[in-house]
Parts: structure tokens; C-alpha cells; sequence
């Protein structure tokens, strides 16, 4: 029994009977998708026995219970093993990701560490139907145009060819592939880096580094920066130019008294926009970030994730 034949096993036993109310607007869902030209026989083989599963929704209603600190997202995510695997893999792909990065003008350890933060460099993926988790989040979901119009995208994404329905595989929201990318992500950013005619996010590196680079690219990526650095605040520093809506110049920043996290001086650029932000509050660590770190948080909202990135990154170093 294969491995995506057990996760729509998996997948059926999670499930809620179809209600009235579901049939009804999966019907209507499929009249939008044929009128986006989704063919009927993509739709026949995405929609058959569709079902909301209960553990989407679960999830999706689950609220945490407190704030995680950056200090403890960092240490959960920079690891030292996964600083080491992404050294290893680095080595592994390293003449894919030069290529990768001297076309898509992307340095590689950023590709890399995306891609480690992301799926543990490809080995978690996700367990859930994309398209069942879509479905469930558009019609009971808190969020559900957003969701619809996501699985209309994965629909076309099906409709095109890139992957069979019953291996469109990913996360309890949508995210997909190894660098869980949502519907919309793939169809304006992957790419077909190996030239099979298919966009493979799902096992294919060529078009897994390739993607995350051009994503990175189609939203700004400068790879004469970097994302940023730890740094140390001067005494008495005035914590209202903390934030992203407090932009200055990196040569103020410097004039100000901002050295690197060891006490050293930081290089000096004119041109370049920075921020600083202080994360966990006075006391605790704080960073100096720039254009790129703003491209991080486009992938990812969360500043923890972002920089966790960076600092990961920085810590594997280009192969």
C-alpha cells in the first residue's frame, strides 16, 4: 500500500459525513471552477467523495495559550542539528544552488534555510489532502474567501498538470510541498527548473531551490544585503525609534551608538534603509535589519520566522 493511499485512508477517517449544506456549496464551487476553466474531468477526480475534516477544523480553531518567545522559537529552530544538516545538504546541492542563486540573483544559504525551517529540508512535508484541507477551511473556516480563492488555485494547479490529485500533499492550512508554498505562491512563483513540464515543489530540488529563490526575487531580494545582524543598544537608547514604521538610515543607526552583538563595528553602506527591533522586549536581544528581512516576513508574517531564517542562514553560510 503506498504512502498517499494511506493518507487518504487517514484522511477518510477524519472526516465528517458530507452535511446538506456541504454538498450544496461544493456544487457551487464547482460551477465557479468550470467557469475559471478548470476542466470537468480535473473535477471529477479532485472532488469525488470530498469531505470537511474535522482536524482542519480543529486546528484551525485552536488558539495558543501564550506568546512563545523569540529566545525559546530560536533555540526550538536554530538547532544545532539542523545548523549541521543544512551544512550538509548545502554541500550535497552545492553546484544546483549556485546556479540557483546566481540566476535568481538570491544568496544560496538563504534558499537553504527556508528550506530547513520550512519541511526539515524536505523530510516533512505535511500529511493532508490539500484539497480536502482547502475545501474545509472555505466553507467552516475562519477565513473563508481567502481559502476559496486558494482552492480554486489548487484546482488550477491540478488542471495544469503539476502534480496528481492524490499526491497534492501538504499542510492543515494548504501550505505545500517543501517549501510550503499556498496555491497562489506556486502559480506566481514556482518554476520548472529541470524542464519536465511540471512545476515540482513536492520532490524535485531543481524546482524546489528555484522556487523559493524566485519567490524571494518577485519580492525584492537585493543579494548585495543581507537580512540583517544582532546588535547592541548604546545606554540610554530611545526605545520610541524602535520598530518597522521607524525607518532610518543605516549611517544613523550608526552615529546613534549601535555596534554589533560583540562590540564591534558595524560596516558602514551608505543608501541603506535599516530598522532596529528588540523582539522580546528591554533586555533582551535586539537587530538591525534591513530591506531583505522585510522580504523574510512577505513569505512569513512572523518576525520570529524571519529571523530565525537569517540567523540560520548565517550560521550554514553559503556552499
Amino acid at each position: 500500500m503506498t504512502r498517499w493511499l494511506l493518507v487518504f485512508l487517514l484522511a477518510a477517517t477524519l472526516a465528517r459525513a458530507q452535511p446538506p449544506e456541504f454538498q450544496d456549496w461544493l456544487a457551487a464551487l464547482r460551477l465557479e471552477a468550470a467557469e475559471k476553466g478548470i476542466r470537468a474531468t480535473t473535477l471529477d477526480v479532485a472532488l469525488a467523495d470530498l469531505a470537511p475534516l474535522s482536524r482542519v477544523i480543529e486546528l484551525d480553531r485552536r488558539q495558543p495559550e501564550g506568546r512563545l518567545s523569540f529566545a525559546a522559537y530560536r533555540k526550538a529552530v536554530v538547532s544545532e542539528a539542523r545548523i549541521a544538516d543544512g551544512k550538509r545538504f548545502g554541500r550535497e546541492n552545492a553546484a544546483l544552488l549556485r546556479e540557483v542563486g546566481r540566476d535568481y540573483k538570491v544568496q544560496p544559504r538563504f534558499v537553504v534555510a527556508l528550506w530547513g525551517i520550512e519541511t526539515s529540508y524536505g523530510r516533512s512535508t505535511g500529511g493532508f489532502p490539500v484539497i480536502a484541507a482547502l475545501a474545509t477551511l472555505a466553507h467552516e473556516g475562519r477565513r473563508g474567501p481567502y481559502f476559496r480563492k486558494e482552492l480554486l488555485d489548487a484546482l488550477a494547479i491540478l488542471d495544469q498538470g503539476h502534480i496528481a490529485p492524490a499526491r497534492m500533499i501538504g499542510s492543515w492550512a494548504g501550505a505545500m510541498g517543501q517549501v510550503q508554498f499556498m496555491p497562489s505562491s506556486f502559480l506566481r512563483y514556482a518554476i520548472d527548473r529541470d524542464g519536465d513540464g511540471r512545476r515540482d515543489i513536492w520532490t524535485t530540488r531543481a524546482d524546489v531551490f528555484a522556487s523559493a529563490a524566485n519567490y524571494l526575487a518577485g519580492e525584492g531580494w537585493r543579494d548585495d544585503l543581507t537580512w540583517g545582524r544582532a546588535v547592541r543598544l548604546p545606554p540610554g537608547f530611545d526605545r520610541a525609534r524602535l520598530g518597522f514604521d521607524k525607518s532610518e538610515s543605516l549611517e544613523a543607526w550608526i552615529t546613534a551608538g549601535l555596534k554589533r552583538a560583540d562590540g564591534g563595528e558595524i560596516p558602514r553602506r551608505g543608501g541603506i534603509e535599516a530598522w532596529v527591533i528588540q523582539p522580546d522586549g528591554p533586555g533582551a536581544a535586539a537587530f538591525l535589519v534591513y530591506g531583505n528581512f522585510r522580504t523574510l516576513l512577505k513569505w512569513n508574517r512572523s518576525t520570529a520566522f524571519a529571523l530565525a531564517v537569517g540567523e540560520l542562514a548565517d550560521r550554514i553560510g553559503d556552499p
